[in-house]
């Protein structure tokens, strides 16, 4: 009977604890919000609800990375995970000693992220070439 439990657990009430624990954070987060902006407009002070509705939404500090800055997470980003998982499959494959199921699962997981870095230099190759043409275009 224990052993039928513990996988059930695992598999079905954990994540759903997980799911429902930040929906109902959310949800606290969001009410809070509220309450200071009721304050804020029943206080009748001159106060810009626009700009608190944003200071208190966190748009505005992801709002501040420019194109540069977010490149440059790509790039690094991709540079990351591509040597991350080229090591785990140089690992994987050369394992020590007999090659058996254990060198699969380095391997494995490396392929992933070596497919995950590329594809974030991919991506930051392409959206280069984006930025470029769209600043000769503001240049001119």
């Amino acid at each position: 009977m224990v052993n039928v439990l513990v996988p059930i657990f695992i598999c079905v009430v954990l994540p759903v604890s997980i799911v429902l624990i930040v929906y109902v954070s959310g949800i606290i987060n969001n009410n809070k919000r509220a309450e200071v902006l009721i304050k804020a407009i029943e206080s009748g002070r001159d106060v810009d609800i626009d700009r608190l509705a944003e200071a208190m939404s966190g748009k505005a500090a992801r709002e501040r990375k420019n194109h540069h800055e977010r490149q440059n997470g790509r790039l690094l980003k991709g540079c990351i995970f591509s040597l991350i998982g080229l090591i785990s499959v140089i690992f994987g494959l050369c394992g020590f000693g007999s090659f058996n199921d254990l060198n699969i699962i380095p391997s494995g997981i490396g392929a992933i992220l070596l497919a995950i870095g590329v594809s974030y230099l991919i991506v930051y190759y392409v959206s280069r070439k984006e930025v470029n043409s769209e600043a000769r275009i503001e240049a001119e």
